[in-house]
């Protein structure tokens, strides 16, 4: 894990407290309408699709919804080809013409693994699509827009633009800043404890909140713990749902000296083939930890011999990752906020203190000064039964300064 950082880096904005976007005309409720419907198609991909986003469309003519889509798995349809086709199975070709699509995304303009999007889009005649936002991936960045505008179909930019960018976090954080997007989670005592002195953790929070952290899991490409975590608690790292196992994600253990052995839930059954570790360059029992993980990401030391978290959020990105759930423990955790690598936090407290004696959910932040101290905004306070839970967005100063690394992340089609 890396020590603090000094530099400032380019931030994505926060797509986030879902505020309204000033300077934007207002759009018709009915295209509101549809686009939440696309939101809500969108979702159901989140954590299936990278390193593509998971996009939602719907065609409709009125108010009367002719077909769905989700983005299907790399090298599947997109969005707005499977809705396309739900709407030409139950209503035929004729339906289609003048009809129009809601979308979450920019149609891409470029063949891949798949046609481009605006092609189904003009064959199948449709007169107006409504977009969500700008696709920012150096292959599409407007052109997709441009080509339908240029072929007569009326383009509507940015409804809900919000919700869409908070949809496409991690796509957008990969290509706008080289690195996914980094959920952290945090599950403790009110006093910010997450087990006793002697090492007891289970269970602090209460089964609502274990319940949302699977929904968590599920939603995300992959989940990443540290060493630490990974030799005190011996994870799996699955999302269940009522005892049922529902996926799998990409498990990423960040271990930089390769303290955890082989014999670990993570490293052995069918399940390692999912497990990627992430060490020091040339650490000592790498071939060892090859031999049954699914991969094994070497990254450069930093000052203080560990592993250089920039370097090593650039490397999944490029391995196709756009968003990864942080579960722990509190040393990493602590060493991304020191990074400026953290976009969003889950935290889960439990109604009960355990005392300075106890393992602290976060470690040192190294800050000098108060105006240093990590502030979370907009943020959300609930409950789950019996727990506090507080979500928001690590605040970023709109005037930081150069880019965390490469732009321009990998759109697979």
């Amino acid at each position: 894990m890396s020590p603090a950082r000094s530099r400032t880096v380019k931030r994505l904005k926060a797509p986030s407290g879902l505020k309204a976007l000033s300077g934007l005309k207002a759009h018709s409720e009915r295209d509101e309408r549809m686009m939440r419907l696309a939101l809500r198609q969108a979702a159901r991909g989140d954590g299936r699709t990278h390193p593509n986003p998971s996009v939602g469309a719907i065609v409709f003519r009125g108010d009367r919804v002719l077909g769905r889509g989700t983005t299907r798995p790399p090298g599947g349809a997109h969005a707005e080809v499977v809705a396309i086709e739900s709407a030409r199975r139950r209503h035929g070709d004729r339906a289609l013409r003048g009809a129009s699509i809601a979308v979450t995304l920019e149609p891409c303009n470029f063949q891949g693994r798949t046609g481009p999007c605006t092609e189904a889009i003009l064959d199948a005649g449709l007169a107006r699509v409504v977009a969500g936002c700008r696709d920012p991936h150096p292959q599409v960045a407007g052109k997709g827009f441009r080509r339908l505008r240029r072929q007569g179909v009326e383009v509507i930019r940015g409804v809900l633009e919000a919700e869409c960018r908070y949809q496409h976090r991690g796509f957008l954080s990969v290509c706008e800043l080289g690195r996914p997007w980094v959920t952290l989670k945090l599950a403790t005592s009110l006093d910010g404890r997450i087990a006793t002195a002697s090492g007891e953790s289970r269970w602090i929070t209460g089964s609502a909140s274990r319940e949302f952290v699977h929904r968590l899991r599920d939603e995300h490409d992959a989940v990443m713990v540290g060493s630490e975590t990974a030799l005190a608690d011996d994870p799996e790292l699955t999302a269940r749902r009522g005892g049922k196992l529902v996926r799998e994600p990409i498990r990423v253990l960040l271990d930089g000296r390769l303290r955890v052995p082989t014999s670990a839930r993570l490293l052995t059954g069918p399940g390692a083939a999912r497990t990627w570790v992430v060490c020091r360059a040339r650490a000592r029992g790498i071939r060892r930890v090859r031999e049954v993980a699914g991969r094994v990401l070497e990254v450069p030391a930093a000052s203080g011999g560990h592993v250089d978290l920039d370097v090593a959020f650039q490397l999944l990105a490029r391995e196709g990752l756009t968003r990864i759930l942080v579960e722990g423990g509190g040393g990493l955790a602590a060493a991304l906020l020191r990074a400026d690598l953290v976009d969003e936090v889950h935290w889960m407290l439990a109604p009960m203190l355990i005392g300075g004696d106890g393992k602290p959910g976060l470690g040192p932040l190294e800050l000098a000064r108060l105006a240093e101290a990590v502030s979370i905004e907009p943020i959300r306070v609930g409950r789950r039964e019996r727990d506090l839970y507080v979500h928001g967005f690590v605040c970023r100063d709109s005037s930081s300064g150069a880019s965390t690394g490469k732009r321009g992340g990998s759109r697979k089609k």
